[in-house]
Formats: structure tokens, C-alpha cells, sequence
């Protein structure tokens, strides 16, 4: 039932945009020049429109229509990295906002001095995972470092990840409770009022496999088991569909070292302004517009490089 709504609104919004531009077309042959001001608005809203349906049909994997969790793990470098992994996870929570998706933090484990050692962002929407599947791997910052007393030039490296979430009825995914370890502790944090008394943090293991996943964002312990849950359940998936389809690239991209070398996307600050995606040699100067979640420029660039060739 899900599937024909989806597939019903996807019919009426072509539809609708179909009435809109031969609605205009009729007024454009009325050669009416006082109606040019609006017939300009309309016509930009129906080009921006246009290429965003379009966009979507280079969606069309079996959960790209779907929810996504993504997980940023700092690299090699302390702080520099932990810092560069908050950053990230700014970026990512400014673009979900932008686009009206709701996006939830399941876990988050505080860098030692400052930023975030790992955080994981459960992001749901239409066409959330497809979205940002183009973001997964290596993201590479290069700046003058705030943590460094001689203000010398650094690098730094975060993992991205993205998965599809699945459904406790996707039949791919099926998870027996004997195969699960479920270890419960006290969440750690910030001192004073917010240090946890109760033992409400959740660490699960899948014994085949050895996935562990681990949530303490919520005060709730059965919360806290239902989001380690989602995330497992989006981990097994994830390696369901690469072993069933031997292709890593799929839904998950090769996993690859967190240093030099493997990025798909630098992020430069000094000695001059530009971010760049390794994969499609898609840039730009504007790097803080870029920092505050204005991400689409790279994410269509990389799925049109996708496209099949006619």
C-alpha cells in the first residue's frame, strides 16, 4: 500500500506539473507583455521543478526512495579530527533541516578535548537515502588549526557512512534474538546534573556477524535498544545486499583507510578557499555556504556522473 501511495503522488506530481506548463504556454500566445513578470516567476519555478523530478529518476534503487542512517567516524589526527567530525555532522543536520527532513542523533561519543569522536544521525524523508548515499567515504580538511599554539597548517580526515534503513518487515533482514548479546551501561558524558545515575545506555552484538552497535542518546533504556536496533538492522541490510548483489559500490562503497590517498572530497580553508569532489571534479569557493549544509551542488553532480550513457 506504501508503495502504490508513493507511486500515485509521483503520477500526480508530474501530472500537475504537465497542467502548469501548458497553462503557461497558453498565456505566453496571448502575447500579453503585462503578463510577462509572472510568466518569467512561473517558468524558473517549473524549470527548478523540472530538474529536480528529473533527478529523482536517477533514484530508482530498492531503497532509495527511503530513510538512511549516516554514521561520521573521526580519522587519524586527535582533535583535529574529532573537531573535523562535529563540523561534518553540523553540515549534514543543516542540509536535512534545508531539505524539511527530520534527522535524529541515535548515538554520539564526545571528542577527549573537543568535537566528536563518532555520531550517528538517523535522517528520514523521501528519497532521504538516495540522497545522501554520493556522500559516503573519506572527507578530507585541510586549515590552519585552532588547536595548535603555532597556528600550523593541518590535515584531517572523517569516514562517512550511509545506510538504508530497513523495516522490521523487510524480509532481508531477519534477525534471531538468540544471535544478539545485549550488554546495558551507564551513559557517559558531561558532568554535573547531566551524568546518567541509571544504567540506560544499550550495546548490542550480532554474534554471527560481530556487528556491534551501541546507542546512549536517549534517557529511555528501551529507546536507546529500539535505535541500536535500527542501526543493526541497517548494518545486516547493508551486507545482505552487497553479498547478494557482489558489488560493494551498491548501497555501502568500498570501505576504505582514513588517511591520504582515499578521500572522494577535500575540503580546503588555507592557503586558499575551495572544496572539491574527487570523483566528479565538481567544486566550489563558496566553502562556508558549503559547511552550512549547501551540499546539492555535489550530490547531483555525482549522480548524473552515474547515469548511464545512451
Amino acid at each position: 500500500m506504501k508503495q502504490i501511495a508513493d507511486l500515485r503522488a509521483e503520477i500526480e506530481g508530474w501530472q500537475s506539473l504537465e497542467r502548469r506548463t501548458k497553462d503557461t504556454l497558453e498565456l505566453v500566445q496571448l502575447q500579453d507583455e503585462s503578463l510577462l513578470p509572472e510568466l518569467e516567476e512561473e517558468t524558473t519555478k517549473i524549470e527548478k521543478e523540472l530538474s529536480q523530478r528529473e533527478l529523482t529518476t536517477l533514484l530508482s534503487g530498492p531503497y532509495d526512495r527511503g530513510n538512511a542512517i549516516l554514521t561520521i567516524t573521526s580519522g587519524a589526527g586527535g582533535t583535529e579530527s574529532c573537531d573535523w567530525a562535529a563540523m561534518l555532522e553540523r553540515m549534514y543536520l543543516r542540509w536535512a533541516e534545508n531539505r524539511g527532513y527530520k534527522s535524529e542523533i541515535l548515538d554520539r561519543t564526545e571528542g577527549e578535548e573537543a568535537g566528536i569522536k563518532s555520531v550517528t544521525i538517523a535522517v528520514d524523508g523521501d528519497y532521504a537515502y538516495g540522497y545522501l548515499h554520493p556522500e559516503k567515504g573519506v572527507h578530507r580538511l585541510v586549515r590552519l588549526s585552532p588547536f595548535d599554539a603555532a597556528h600550523r597548517r593541518h590535515t584531517s580526515f572523517a569516514q562517512v557512512e550511509v545506510m538504508p534503513e530497513a523495516s522490521q518487515e523487510d524480509l532481508e533482514v531477519q534477525i534471531n534474538p538468540e544471535d544478539l548479546k545485549i550488554d546495558i551501561y551507564r551513559s557517559s558524558g558531561a558532568g554535573g546534573q547531566n551524568v546518567q545515575k541509571n544504567s540506560t545506555a544499550v550495546r548490542i552484538t550480532h554474534i554471527p556477524t560481530g556487528i556491534v552497535v551501541s546507542c546512549q542518546n536517549e534517557r529511555s533504556q528501551l529507546q536507546n535498544r529500539e535505535n541500536a536496533m535500527r542501526v543493526l538492522r541497517a548494518r545486516l541490510l547493508t551486507i545482505y545486499q552487497e553479498e547478494k548483489e557482489q558489488e560493494l559500490s551498491k548501497l555501502r562503497g568500498e570501505h576504505v583507510a582514513t588517511n591520504f590517498g582515499s578521500q572522494i572530497r577535500s575540503y580546503v580553508l588555507h592557503p586558499y578557499q575551495m572544496v572539491k569532489d574527487h570523483r566528479t571534479d565538481y567544486e566550489t569557493s563558496a566553502t562556508q555556504v558549503t559547511l552550512d549544509g549547501d551540499i546539492d551542488g555535489f550530490i547531483e553532480a555525482y549522480l548524473k556522473s552515474q547515469r548511464p550513457a545512451k
